[in-house]
């Protein structure tokens, strides 16, 4: 699938009906650990220069990929695990 398809075929799935609704509501029920590693998952796909998350995020609102941050600071707060995270941003090599 070339990018320009890609693209297209998130296009058509974000214009399905309701698919623009902001408040839904999710309950999950995930570890810490699993958290952690969800975080850290947005924000490297977010940092991606290449690739489906970026391609899809090419066909969304520029605003989606700071919402994104956003969510994820949101887990890690409601965790309790925002300090653990920036600390572990602190280490060298990151």
């Amino acid at each position: 699938m070339t990018t320009s398809d890609v693209a297209v075929m998130y296009d058509v799935m974000l214009s399905v009906p309701g698919m623009n609704e902001k408040n839904v509501k999710v309950d999950l029920k995930i570890s810490k650990t699993q958290i952690l590693l969800l975080s850290q998952a947005i924000r490297q796909g977010v940092k991606q220069e290449t690739g489906m998350v970026k391609d899809l995020l090419s066909v969304l609102p520029k605003e989606s990929s700071t919402e994104l941050c956003e969510i994820a600071d949101d887990f890690l707060q409601k965790a309790g695990l925002a300090e653990l995270y920036q600390k572990l941003q602190g280490f060298p090599g990151k």
